[in-house]
């Protein structure tokens, strides 16, 4: 019996893992969930799943939760912010935990579960991202191991061969090909951008997500990110990693290997494909996803991206070569500008244009500890800032 903690789990990849671990009681079992504001949508959770745990935003009403808690699940013990998000993290009822908070406040959590020897489902890229090196540290230390939930990721970790994650080359591998739909705006007219809505970027073409990652796909944001992640999971350089544009979203990567072979995992667009696989690892078990029907999708296509069109591609690759806090500041900045478009403070084609201009307002340098990481977090979005307050 596999005993799950669920950072996020009121969130859309909470949703369907808290789905597939429903459909396996057998191997199974909830042991922790967390919520940032959503206390109603957890409290449910607790009431299905009756967790040892719940943890709840500072900003919640943590008296008024406990209440309700003593009647949802008498048995869960409720903890706060992130303080109770770590104590979670580290309990020793918990076997592994599905980090799916999005954004940087998924950090310290996540690194406190790879210490504690946690088997870590990282479907939090920020975390990877900010950290790098040091994210990687704590879990070979902790020595619970490490199983990427993002589609494409856990799509290359299936077309690698078990013990390929940190050296791929040598089993081979010549590139790593990161695949994306292109969002909902691949072929809109560029100048029409500027006129996007907070409604319309977050309506993607083929994936149901929460507004931040939503806003991060049609920016391909989302993709930037992932060049950067696969770096570390896959100890690839930038010249091994590319991205390539599939509209279907049927195949989710691809690894090209020395010999010419190919190799790629299909699936439909389902998110529960990677938690059931990750959850399971190394056997298989049923995720509830229905069968691929290729005659039925008929056509795939691919397109190289356009880097004018999609400008944080650009940027991940002038990250890769900078500095660690380099990527921070790409992280934060970004966080930043996407909050500022979906209040409507910012139009949606200059996203990129604040994250660009933070970037070259810092001053980029390689970082030691995590308390330096969250120094140069701190200071990123103070760069954002201002930068958003001379647009305005």
């Amino acid at each position: 019996m596999k005993n799950v903690l669920i950072l996020g789990a009121t969130g859309s990849i909470g949703a369907s893992t808290l789905d597939v671990i429903a459909r396996h009681p057998d191997r199974f079992r909830v042991a922790g969930v967390t919520a940032q504001r959503q206390t109603d949508a957890l409290l449910e959770i607790c009431r299905t799943h009756r967790p040892e745990l719940a943890v709840i935003g500072e900003a919640c009403d943590a008296r008024g939760f406990v209440d309700a808690m003593r009647e949802a699940s008498p048995a869960t013990t409720v903890l706060q912010g992130e303080a109770g998000l770590v104590q979670a993290a580290e309990d020793p009822r918990v076997d592994a935990v599905m980090a799916a908070i999005v954004g940087a406040a998924g950090l310290r959590p996540t690194l406190a579960a790879a210490r504690a020897g946690k088997q870590v489902l990282l479907a939090n890229k920020e975390s990877l991202v900010m950290t790098g090196a040091l994210f990687l540290q704590a879990v070979r230390a902790g020595g619970g191991g490490l199983l990427p939930i993002d589609s494409e990721h856990n799509a290359i970790f299936q077309c690698l061969p078990a013990d390929a994650m940190q050296h791929p080359g040598r089993h081979g591998v010549k590139r790593i090909l990161l695949t994306g739909s292109g969002g909902p705006f691949r072929t809109r007219a560029v100048e029409t951008l500027a006129m996007v809505t907070p409604e319309e970027a977050c309506r993607h073409p083929t994936w149901n997500m929460g507004p931040k990652i939503s806003v991060d796909s049609a920016t391909m944001m989302n993709k930037a990110l992932e060049v950067i992640e696969a770096r570390w999971l896959f100890g690839a350089t930038a010249g091994q990693i590319e991205v390539v544009l599939h509209p279907q979203s049927v195949i989710h990567s691809m690894v090209e290997y020395l010999d010419g072979s190919v190799l790629a995992q299909l699936g439909n667009p389902d998110m529960r494909t990677p938690i059931a696989q990750a959850l399971a690892w190394p056997d298989r078990i049923d995720a509830g996803v229905a069968s691929l029907d290729l005659a039925r999708v008929g056509q795939l296509t691919f397109e190289t991206p356009d880097f004018g069109r999609f400008p944080a591609l650009a940027l991940a690759y002038q990250v890769l070569a900078a500095p660690d806090s380099a990527a921070v500041t790409f992280n934060a900045a970004n966080e930043i500008a996407v909050g500022a478009f979906l209040e409507r403070r910012l139009p949606f084609n200059a996203i990129m244009e604040v994250v660009d201009a933070s970037l070259q307002a810092d001053d980029p340098r390689d970082l030691a500890d995590v308390e330096s990481v969250i120094a140069a977090d701190a200071r990123a979005r103070d760069i954002a800032r201002a930068v958003l307050s001379r647009r305005n």
